[in-house]
Order: C-alpha cells, then structure tokens, then sequence
C-alpha cells in the first residue's frame, strides 16, 4: 500500500472511547445528531490521478494478487481440514467452515450453476439468476429508502451496485482486500457520461472514479450488503469465503459511527447456496449476520437473533493483515498512544502479498 494513500491529521482526541473489555473492542458513542462531531481524524489521499490511471496495470495486477490469494486459502482449507482430532474442532475452531464452504463451492460447479469467473472455489461465487436476485434486492423497502449503500465488490453483486448508482444512491465499495485504499464513495454525477456508469460498478471503475474516504468521513449508510459462500435462512448465519474482511470492513463502518445494530444486512446468493448446518453456537463474535437473504426464485427476512459486532475486534487481527491494512495500524498505534494501554493482537497466520501501489 502506497504510504500517500492515508495519513493522520491533528488534532487526534480519543477521550470519550469506550473499550469493552470482554469484546476487546473499541468504540465510540453517537453524538446527539448522528455524526455530528468527529472524536477521530483520518485523512486519506487520493490513490489516483485521472491522466495517469493504468487501467490495464490495475486490473492485471489485481488479477495476478486474487490468484495468489485463492491460492493461499486453498492451502490455509487444506491444512486445516486434514487434522484427525474428533474433539469438536478443539485444535482448530475454524475448520467446520470449510467443509461447509467446500461443499457449497463443489455443488454450484457439479450442477452447473456456476458462472465466471470460475471455479468458484475460494471466491464469494458467481451464479446463475445473481441479476434476477439483484432485481428482487432492488425492490425491497430497505433498498428503495436507502440513500448511501454499502456494496461488496465481488462479482455477483455488481448488479446491485449498478441498481444503487443509476437510482441515484451514493455506493460505498470497498477496495478488494483493503489492498489499494481503502473505502471509496461513487455517485453518479462523479462520473464523466452515463456510459461510464458499468464501469464504475467494477473494481478498476471504482479505483478510476470514486473518492477514497477516511475513518473520519461523515457518512450514514443506511443498508449493507454483503457477499457469501452460504447462509442459513432460518438463523441468519453466514460464511464468506474465509478471509474475513467483510467482518473488518463492518466493524470499520461501525466504529466510525456509520452503521448501527439497525441497519439492515442483505445477501444474495444461490438458492443452493442456502444451508441448514452452520452451528451458531461455533461462531465468532466478529461474524456478521444476515438479516435479508435474496436469491433468484424467492426473499426471505431471517429476523436473525446473532449479535452483530460492535467494533474492531484486535484479538482476531493477526499481525500479518494488521500489516496489511494501514488505516488499521496509524489507528491501533494510536489508540495506545491515547490511552496508555496495549492493545491485543490475534495468532499469526500466513497471507498473500499485497498490492504495492505505483506511484
């Protein structure tokens, strides 16, 4: 990540954080109007120049960085589903979600419901009716009413982004993995012609066209929604592809004010890709749960009873993907700076490189 992609601004108060000691969190509470003040102040530069966007660079290197990623899940879903410990997932409490993703990306390519890019495997999957799902996600009350959403940036929704740009509505993506930036604000009117709008619904589109944005940015996103591998319609339960950054973008969201325990959760996916085996009581307290799960033949309102998270969770973060994440680092630096404590660290894990942005 290029070093001019964020950077601190003075003065940086934390006086009215509140950490929650048996969530290992930080959070902030709501001014009286809704983002009215800031307590934290990040700025984060632009991570592009109009006249010097290398679109084939970008998306070259994108593809080459997802590679290496889908690569090293697969390592990571092979390692720990080989342990022969029958002591319910004792060694490793993760392991049970890979059987489930593993099955669920086998079924979509055996019954052909599959679409690029494929295999599906190691991905948030693509799928045969996403557009319909998208169509019927864009009906709903809670989308209709939304002014500012929050979209994945996998290939199955792009749908929906589209939906949310030509409504009108400001679209929230986040940059693949957190790599190249970090959240970006894209709006119609920031676009140079109608045409440009498709384009803007993909990851070079976004990297070309929309604003990066800061921990700082006053901004109410009133709907999320979000991608997955497989979700359980009676519990609200849901798996991503096993990276996690869903979660981190939630709780970055949630700790900035953005979001609250009300704001509406929506996933699309296969009908197939609905589950019925994923214990709740197995999940961890940064997974986030579903409250609307749309799919091509029907709508279903889980009215989920999972708490959602409520920060940042620093015991999860490996020291690994909190070297990844600049934002995350200036502000864990930070926090312990303020509040003379150290913050805790989750276990090492193995990663993928990141992307070096060029200058």
């Amino acid at each position: 990540m290029d070093s001019n992609l964020i950077r601190l601004s003075a003065p940086f108060t934390l006086k009215h954080t509140v950490f929650n000691k048996s969530r290992n969190s930080y959070s902030l509470p709501l001014p009286a109007t809704r983002n009215s003040q800031r307590l934290i102040s990040f700025k984060l530069g632009s991570i592009r120049n109009d006249a010097a966007f290398d679109e084939a660079a970008f998306e070259a290197e994108r593809l080459s960085l997802d590679a290496k990623a889908r690569e090293a899940m697969a390592e990571a879903s092979k390692r720990e589903t080989s342990s022969t410990s029958t002591s319910e997932d004792e060694d490793d409490p993760k392991a049970w979600k890979w059987v489930v993703r593993k099955r669920i990306w086998d079924l979509m390519e055996a019954r052909n419901v599959a679409q690029n890019p494929r295999p599906v495997h190691h991905r948030i999957p693509n799928f045969v009716g996403a557009s319909t799902a998208a169509q019927k996600l864009g009906v709903l009350k809670e989308f209709r009413v939304a002014k500012c959403v929050k979209v994945n940036p996998d290939s199955p929704q792009k749908q929906v982004r589209f939906l949310t740009l030509s409504g009108g509505r400001k679209l929230l993506t986040p940059q693949p993995r957190l790599r190249t930036g970090f959240f970006s604000v894209v709006e119609s009117h920031m676009l140079p012609t109608q045409s440009s709008m498709n384009e803007a619904c993909t990851s070079v589109g976004v990297a070309k066209y929309g604003r990066p944005i800061g921990l700082d940015e006053n901004i109410k996103v009133d709907l999320i929604i979000i991608g997955s591998v497989a979700v359980d319609p009676t519990t609200g339960a849901r798996l991503g592809k096993g990276e996690g950054f869903a979660e981190l973008e939630y709780g970055m969201l949630r700790y900035m004010g953005a979001i609250d325990d009300s704001t509406p959760v929506v996933t699309s996916v296969h009908d197939c890709q609905l589950v019925d085996d994923i214990p709740v009581e197995k999940l961890l307290i940064h997974d986030v749960p579903v409250d609307i799960i749309c799919t091509p033949t029907q709508v279903i309102y889980t009215s989920t009873s999972i708490p959602k998270p409520q920060g940042i969770y620093w015991d999860k973060l490996s020291p690994e993907k909190l070297g990844q994440i600049r934002v995350l680092r200036e502000l864990k630096s930070i926090i312990e700076r303020e509040t003379g404590e150290k913050l805790p660290c989750g276990p090492s894990e193995k990663l993928p490189p990141t992307a070096r942005r060029r200058r």
